[in-house]
């Protein structure tokens, strides 16, 4: 921490090998402040920050340095899955292997799902998404990994961290770190509301840790996504916020979310056509619907600033790589143009033109609806997507990304022809 790092860099050179490896192993000479565990009586030591700003490095750091100081550690290493588990937690680059010295280099057993040092401590892996597996372990210390990734159908996300709260008892200072990029899930809203003084919170934003990564990355990701939502919750790790009146919030969507679509008896694609190339986006979304009468987002394949022969083929290659039944198109931008440089893009494209004759507003109240009741879900996380529904607000007014919702109004027309029929738009003529 004295020294800066150039010199730090330096002076390797003029050291051993293994006087090299031990020195690139020594954190404290590297870290940032914020990397390192804060001081205090704190329970709970939640990492909210950006991509990229290390929080990877700092729990496995922090577990090694457990580990190291407590023989009797038993330490609940917990991510989305298992396998994200071994591979960024326990392998990746910043994992646990790859940042302790080689003197003190734990063993890890892959058929135990443990991972056990030369003093005795041990770490044992747990995926999140198996809340029952957390039912009677008990801990000392717990990383956790990504928690606003945590599968949140069914609660699942919430009954692991609760199941892992019930087991932390081991020791005299039983602690917990979290690492994350925000969203607002369930579990770290709940987390941040009931925040008191067991919790210390560390925020963190991408360009904080600009020395270790490639310049080219910090400057291309920033230029491309700037000050948007995604953006700010993505790199500058801010929570975004609901707004007041919107259609959709998040806590909402994340209800609604699953890991994988069921065996669909239909799938379209929407299409809302921008009203020329160089301003709003075009959206194309995919939904389909399942036996039981659900209906599931399958993906955003909206385009930016594209030409219409440009969007018309991302539209067509969506239908095809989906095997979509139909495509619904709102015509009241370009009316005949739209079908023809669709049916342009794909001759046997089934194509189905749609007229809006009331406001985004309006024709999204209903689907919206479909959400309340559980009746639609996402099959994955769509940002974009997602940011413009919280953005909807009843009564006709827009306060999300961008000038129009254009991926929202595409998910209305999909879920509209899915599960509303023609009553959601009576003004609809076939082509």
């Amino acid at each position: 921490m004295g020294l800066p790092r150039a010199d730090l860099l330096a002076g390797l050179g003029r050291l051993t090998a293994e006087q090299q490896q031990e020195v690139r192993t020594h954190w404290k000479l590297w870290a940032r402040p914020e990397q390192l565990a804060p001081e205090g009586d704190w329970r709970t030591w939640l990492v909210m920050a950006g991509r990229g700003f290390g929080k990877t490095r700092a729990g496995a750091e922090w577990v090694r340095a457990v580990a190291d100081a407590d023989p009797d550690a038993r330490i609940a290493l917990v991510g989305a899955s298992l396998s994200e588990v071994r591979a960024v937690m326990v392998e990746g680059e910043s994992g646990l292997l790859p940042v302790c010295p080689l003197r003190h280099r734990p063993l890890y057993e892959p058929s135990l799902r443990r991972v056990v040092w030369p003093n005795g401590a041990q770490a044992l892996l747990y995926s999140a998404g198996e809340p029952e597996s957390l039912r009677g372990p008990q801990h000392s210390h717990a990383w956790c990994d990504e928690i606003a990734k945590w599968d949140n159908a069914s609660a699942r996300a919430t009954r692991a961290w609760d199941n892992l709260l019930f087991g932390l008892r081991l020791g005299e200072r039983p602690r917990l770190m979290a690492t994350t990029t925000p969203r607002a899930v369930p579990l770290l809203r709940r987390l941040l509301e009931e925040a008191g003084d067991d919790l210390a919170l560390t925020r963190g934003r991408t360009e904080d840790n600009a020395a270790n990564l490639p310049e080219r990355f910090v400057r291309d990701i920033r230029r491309q996504f700037g000050q948007s939502l995604l953006g700010r919750q993505e790199l500058d790790g801010e929570l975004l916020e609901d707004v007041e009146g919107a259609l959709w919030t998040r806590a909402l969507i994340e209800q609604c979310r699953e890991a994988e679509a069921p065996d669909l008896v239909r799938v379209v694609v929407a299409v809302d056509p921008p009203a020329s190339s160089g301003g709003d986006a075009c959206g194309i979304v995919v939904a389909g619907r399942a036996e039981d009468g659900s209906a599931h987002v399958l993906a955003d394949a909206s385009v930016e600033q594209a030409s219409p022969e440009r969007w018309a083929r991302a539209a067509a290659r969506a239908a095809g790589l989906w095997h979509a039944d139909k495509v619904v198109a709102e015509a009241n931008q370009g009316g005949a143009m739209v079908a023809s440089v669709l049916r342009a893009a794909e001759l046997m494209l089934p194509l189905k033109l749609v007229h809006a004759s009331r406001g985004k507003s309006a024709r999204a109240e209903p689907v919206a609806a479909l959400y309340e009741t559980g009746r639609a879900r996402h099959a994955g996380t769509f940002p974009a997507l997602e940011d413009e529904m919280c953005g909807l607000l009843a009564g006709g007014t827009y306060q999300g990304p961008g000038r129009s919702p254009d991926r929202a109004d595409a998910l209305v027309w999909a879920l509209s022809e899915l599960m509303l029929g023609k009553a959601a738009e009576p003004k609809i003529r076939m082509t």
